[in-house]
């Protein structure tokens, strides 16, 4: 069976791309009392933090989606800015918009920076009573404490570290929140003529005012894999640019008109001089940072030499089950984050969840 629900491919809310080329979509829905927005900061969303009351350090989380009025920039006027954009509609047709900020950016109206009797901004309780709502079907969990931050200004938290903290429908919005913010921020101008563009199709698509040539997000296909021998061991790299101990699957980008079957072999093969066999894919998830699509896949070694590259991988090797769980446990190496297709992988071929990991991993 392919691999079902990996954490950032989870996703409720109807994108609705009927809509993004009705004129004043935005405006009409910063106008609209129901709308929600989500902040983005450099990769990270706003959260409230739900503690789960097992108390096994997990966590659940939620988005901290708040009314378009609530938000510095949303008068009618600046409905065309570019940095906001449309997410899509539920099915009780509220809409949701996603607000990119820039560091240093203030983030909410200066009249509704003020502070009640206990330190906490009226509507932050009750958005946590929300999040603890929106937590896992079936978890008791309670509002977090308040963290230490400026009255009515948001807590960010990367993607990649709460994205499989997230309910279904916050990490579908979160995660097409961040990937279409990196966009904007890497595709300011037209590729062909170099000319500033302008933002068009809710956020969907940027137009250039000089040749008039529309440009649209774009993803990068990528491959994934948990490389097994005929003692059903898993093959685990380390790249050059991890910290010590930190070691997940091999991963690769798909070339220009390669199938991505032939990509896992090649890349294998590169990194690790292991030959591969039989693939089997096993599901994908997006990855946006920037824009990657993971494509993930079991592929069986028909050799068993390990030739690190060098120069990408610097260490790889064999684990059998044992071998890992002790290796984990001694602190010796570190797997990926719980969002990440990697964990999925690894967890899959492992059998029962793994180990704790560091949440910060990538891949």
């Amino acid at each position: 069976m392919v691999l079902d629900e990996l954490p950032l491919s989870r996703a409720t809310v109807d994108r609705a791309a009927d809509l993004r080329t009705r004129p004043g979509l935005v405006a009409d829905a910063l106008a609209a009392p129901t709308t929600r927005v989500l902040l983005v900061r450099d990769g990270a969303v706003a959260v409230v933090p739900v503690v789960e009351a097992s108390g096994d350090g997990a966590g659940a989380a939620a988005l901290d989606l708040r009314p378009a009025t609530d938000v510095r920039g949303s008068a009618a006027a600046d409905g065309a800015a570019a940095t906001w954009l449309f997410l899509g509609r539920e099915a009780d047709g509220t809409l949701h918009l996603a607000r990119s900020f820039s560091v240093d950016e203030r983030l909410v109206e200066p009249d509704e920076v003020h502070r009640s009797d206990d330190g906490v901004h009226p509507g932050r309780d009750e958005r946590a009573a929300d999040a603890g709502a929106a937590g896992r079907a079936g978890t008791a969990v309670a509002p977090a404490v308040a963290p230490a931050v400026p009255a009515g200004e948001p807590v960010f938290a990367p993607l990649r570290e709460v994205g499989a903290r997230l309910g279904s429908r916050d990490a579908g919005l979160a995660t097409t929140a961040v990937a279409l913010t990196a966009w904007h921020a890497r595709h300011p101008r037209c590729p062909r003529c170099g000319a500033a563009t302008e933002v068009v199709q809710a956020g969907w698509a940027r137009r250039c005012p000089v040749d008039r040539s529309e440009h649209y997000p774009r993803t990068d296909p990528a491959v994934i894999m948990a490389v097994v021998d005929a003692d059903d061991r898993v093959l685990l790299g380390h790249s050059a640019g991890w910290p010590e101990g930190r070691f997940s699957t091999l991963a690769g980008f798909v070339e220009a008109g390669e199938p991505p079957e032939a990509a896992v072999r090649r890349e294998v093969l590169e990194e690790t001089g292991v030959h591969v066999g039989e693939v089997e894919y096993r599901g994908s998830q997006p990855w946006p940072f920037p824009a990657s699509l993971m494509l993930g896949y079991r592929a069986r070694a028909t050799s068993t030499t390990v030739v690190p590259d060098g120069v990408e991988m610097t260490q790889a090797r064999w684990f059998s089950r044992e071998e890992l769980a002790a290796a984990v446990r001694s602190g010796a190496v570190v797997l990926p984050g719980r969002s990440s297709i990697a964990h999925a992988l690894i967890a899959e071929w492992y059998g029962q969840p793994l180990p704790p990991a560091d949440p910060s991993t990538g891949g």
